[in-house]
Parts: structure tokens; sequence; C-alpha cells
């Protein structure tokens, strides 16, 4: 079927959700996998569904370890080719988040064929091998399925030195917290959904979402760093209480050193709020520690899911020169220190002051 053979309906309309705010809640997640953490770990297996961590690790050898990841989604905007580089960008990430460099990977397909034309689900392939030949890796292969609703997205796999390997739950009291991109990506693509986001809003949410968290693997290679993990559809506050407890100790975030992007203030007061912020806080609010005040505007961005999210790194005070160095090489000019790393708890929170 070719564009000219039907009247195209917007690829958001076709989706109940988009981008990473279609994930599953967290406290739903983790009773889901409940049962799977009886299964039998191979000592080769380095990181599994432990610590809710990016990817799988797998060691091959001492000098390399196998990471593999998959990470698909329904549109989060209209523009096919944008869908694709959106999706492909995400996926890639947690390669990176891990500290590694992406191999190879396979794309996930699922098109309503009779919906939408040949053209447009060429574009969403397209979109998506840009954004892997900008990570210098081929699409091998992949699967696809006639679906009701669009899901695209890849299998990413990629190479690292074991000894490199940056865990979501090795962050250590004192180290401070660097996160790599501004929030607000799902409260952008709600705006857009609505037909509330302008052109420039447009313009640098798709610079953001496609933007390829490249610093992961020099940021890996600097000895004091001691966690990494990206902040994708559970928000900040979600992917701030896993790391808080997989390393046993309290994330303090001062709310007003992190980045967020422009107009987004203006966007929440007008009501454009995804329905996965509600929900990632009905998960996990009993791990967060909101300051007096802390309105609901605030809240809102904090649970906010982030498709194609920023890095955010756990180091000590004397490798924070390094690591902002590492960031500005690769062009993160909104990288910012947005909190530390407290003390050892038994009930490990996300403290915002």
């Amino acid at each position: 079927m070719t564009a000219t053979d039907m009247q195209e309906p917007r690829l958001t309309s076709l989706a109940h959700g988009g981008g990473c705010g279609c994930k599953i809640a967290p406290g739903v997640l983790s009773n889901l996998l409940r049962g799977s953490a009886a299964l039998p770990v191979p000592p080769e297996l380095l990181v599994g569904i432990e610590t809710s961590d990016d990817a799988a690790v797998y060691k091959l050898n001492d000098r390399q370890a196998l990471v593999a990841t998959t990470d698909f989604f329904m549109p989060v905007v209209d523009d096919p080719h944008d869908f694709g580089r959106i999706a492909a960008t995400n996926a890639i990430s947690d390669v990176y988040a891990m500290g590694a460099t992406p191999i190879l990977a396979l794309a996930v397909v699922g098109m309503p064929i009779n919906a939408i034309s040949h053209a447009t689900i060429a574009a969403i392939l397209d979109g998506g091998a840009s954004i892997c030949r900008e990570a210098g890796i081929p699409i091998a292969g992949g699967h696809t399925i006639d679906s009701v609703e669009p899901i695209y997205g890849l299998v990413a796999l990629g190479l690292i030195d074991p000894a490199l390997l940056k865990r979501n739950a090795e962050a250590q009291p004192g180290d401070l917290l660097v996160l790599g991109k501004p929030l607000g990506v799902g409260v952008m693509s709600a705006a857009l959904k609505k037909g509330q986001l302008d052109a420039q809003g447009y313009a640098r949410m798709i610079e953001v979402t496609t933007k390829l968290n490249r610093p992961g693997p020099d940021l890996a290679a600097i000895e004091g760093v001691h966690a990494m993990t990206d902040v994708t559809g559970f928000g900040l506050g979600g992917h701030g209480l896993e790391m808080a407890r997989g390393s046993g100790c309290d994330l303090m975030i001062d709310w007003s050193a992190v980045p967020r992007l422009p107009g987004i203030d203006y966007l929440i007061a007008a009501g454009h709020v995804t329905g996965a912020s509600g929900r990632n806080w009905a998960s996990y609010s009993e791990g967060v520690a909101l300051p007096q005040g802390f309105g609901d505007a605030e809240r809102a961005l904090l649970t906010d899911p982030q498709t194609s999210g920023g890095l955010m790194v756990a180091c000590a005070p004397d490798a924070l020169e390094a690591v902002q160095a590492a960031f500005a090489r690769h062009g993160f000019a909104d990288a910012a220190v947005i909190g530390e790393v407290g003390p050892h708890s038994d009930a490990p929170r996300v403290i915002l002051r």
C-alpha cells in the first residue's frame, strides 16, 4: 500500500501511549519478574535482572564481555523518520549506559500494515538505520510482525572490558551525581500529541532524543566513575531509586540544579503531563522524600518518562573534572552536577532538597 492509496492517520493517534511512557510501571514490573529470579544464573552472567540495570552482561573472556539489551515502543512523534531515529537512539543508549561500545543491532518491528503506508514504514526503518550508521554499527537482522499499534526498536549489542563495566548499583557515599541531558521529554510529547508544541519546542525535543550517549565508554574509562545508568521511562525519581537501592545508599538531589528543557514549566502548567508520570509516582513514592512545598508540577517532572534520556553518573569528587570533560567532548552542554550520594542506609531513598 502506498501513501497515495490511503488517508494516513497521525502515527501517535494509532498508539495508546508513546516512547518510554509506554513502559510498565516499575512496581508492576517488579511483581511480573519475581519468578524469573529463581532461574539458574551462570557465573559468566555479570549483570542480570537483580538491580534493574540497563542491559545484561555476559563475560566472554578476561578482556571481553558481551552487553545485550532490547528496547522498543510506540510512536512518540508523528514524523516516521524522527520516530525511527528516537527509538534507535534510545535502544543503543542502554549499551552506552554500561560503558560499552555498540557493535551491532537487530530491528524489532511491529506495524499495522493496513493502517499506514509502506512508505511510512520504510521511513521509520530508515530513521533507525540512520542512527545506527551514526553509531558506526550495522542492523544485522531483526523480526517483523503485523500488529495493531506501530512498534519499533532495536536489540543492541556491545562489547566492554569487564574491568571497565559500570553498573547502576555501585555508587559510593560522597560521590557526585552528574546528569547528561535535561528533563522534560515526556511533557513535550504530551503537548505534541495535543497539538500544543511549537516548532521550536519540537526541534529541541528531537535534538535531545536523537543525541547518542557517546560519552559512555569514555566515562567508563575514568577510574573515579563508580556507577552509571540512563534516565528513561521511570523518570529521574525511578532510575535514581534503582541506583540508590542497588548501591545501598541514599541519593541526595538538588532539585534547582536539575537541567530542564525550555518551556517545560509552562507546558506542565497547561496540563501536558503523561499518564506514565502518575503511574511512576504510584509505584515508587514510598522511596522518595520530597521537601516541604514541593508542588505537583515539580513532582510531574521528577517522574516524567524520558525517552532517550541522559546518562546519570556517580563519580568521586576528584573525577568530576574528567567526567565533565568527557561530556563536553561529545557536545553535552546541558550536563550538570545535580546532587550527591549520601551514606549507606538500610532503606535507601531518593531525597530531594
